[in-house]
């Protein structure tokens, strides 16, 4: 049973998640990838990714710190595309930047 400590540990821990927002450059790859045919993928941003980016934006088996990258520049994986954001820490606020395949993402 949830106790009233346990529930105050829980929303002090959602107090303490980032906010999302993204960029038209953003937007537009989206969009480029979903009239490729795949669509899936920005049902995937929503249910899995955003969730976990908000808690953890720095830690998952497909998230990757991209070296030389000013600002600093995180790319998330599925599958073949690749996923671009920054982290403001103080704001507690991530901007998705840009999404592009594999083969032309670096």
């Amino acid at each position: 049973m949830l106790t009233v400590g346990d529930a105050k540990k829980i929303i002090d821990r959602m107090d303490n998640n980032y906010q999302i927002f993204v960029t038209k450059q953003f937007e537009r790859d989206l969009e480029k990838i979903a009239q490729s045919g795949h669509r899936k993928i920005a049902q995937k941003l929503v249910d899995f990714v955003y969730p976990q980016l908000r808690q953890h934006p720095h830690f998952g088996p497909s998230i990757k710190k991209l070296k030389d990258f000013t600002p600093d520049t995180w790319r998330y994986r599925i599958g073949a595309w690749r996923f671009f954001y920054e982290i403001d820490k103080e704001g507690k606020i991530i901007n998705m930047v840009a999404a592009s395949h594999r083969g032309s993402a670096y």
